[in-house]
């Protein structure tokens, strides 16, 4: 039996900036955080370990969010994703709508207000 399990938030940025920042509320919160550049390295980290909750940015190299979402949806429906953006060729708002539409729960525009991630968070995970 485990003591206390811990929900554990994976957070995937290129900005390394974005990450830092994210970690740091969320293991300030409690959480357990898990960092991925990209979205390859992302899914390779879902298959391995047990995340509860994914906040992810859209454009980023390798695989980007939206690619990451699709997949999440296909093979791990249960996982809940917040998806982030600054904008892109789309601006944010289109980026953002498109995440919603593939299944992210709750979509931020970059730069987000620190209360609002945490509340998501709270609300999805606990």
């Amino acid at each position: 039996m485990e003591p206390n399990p811990q929900r554990r938030i994976l957070v995937i940025d290129d900005e390394a900036q974005i990450r830092d920042m994210l970690g740091q509320m969320l293991t300030r919160e409690g959480y357990e955080v898990i960092h991925a550049s990209n979205g390859k390295e992302g899914m390779k980290i879902c298959r391995e370990q047990k995340i509860d909750l994914i906040i992810t940015d859209i454009i980023m190299p390798e695989k980007d969010g939206i690619e990451m979402i699709l997949e999440i949806r296909l093979h791990l429906p249960h996982l809940k994703v917040i998806a982030i953006s600054g904008g892109g060729r789309l601006g944010p708002d289109g980026y953002l709508e498109m995440a919603k539409k593939l299944g992210a729960q709750r979509a931020f525009f970059k730069p987000f207000n620190r209360k609002e991630i945490l509340d998501a968070v709270h609300e999805l995970v606990g």
